[in-house]
């Protein structure tokens, strides 16, 4: 396993069990292009905690995103789980909506 590929928010590796996704930065309603590889589970997160605007405006970098007090907490216990692990949280269905306004 290739302990360099680790998920810049959880620390744990990227491997062939790991359900990754990739993340823009800066969101693509906004026209953002560069990105990095998450876990499912952390990027599904990260939409959960922040809107589309807070990513355009301040949480565009992952520095910023792992010092956001919820994604501390997150990290902490997601780091306990398997590379595999994923929990769908009905929270981004319902922020979907908000994102834009």
């Amino acid at each position: 396993m290739n302990t360099l590929n680790l998920c810049p928010i959880c620390n744990r590796p990227l491997d062939d069990k790991s359900d990754i996704q990739f993340h823009h930065l800066v969101p693509k309603t906004f026209k953002g292009k560069e990105g990095i590889n998450l876990h499912k589970v952390c990027h599904q997160k990260i939409h959960a905690t922040f809107s589309e605007r807070d990513l355009q405006h301040y949480y565009h970098t992952i520095e910023r995103i792992i010092e956001h007090e919820e994604i501390i907490k997150f990290v902490k216990w997601v780091s306990k789980k398997p590379t595999d692990f994923y929990n769908k949280n009905d929270e981004t269905h319902v922020r979907y909506g908000k994102r834009r306004k």
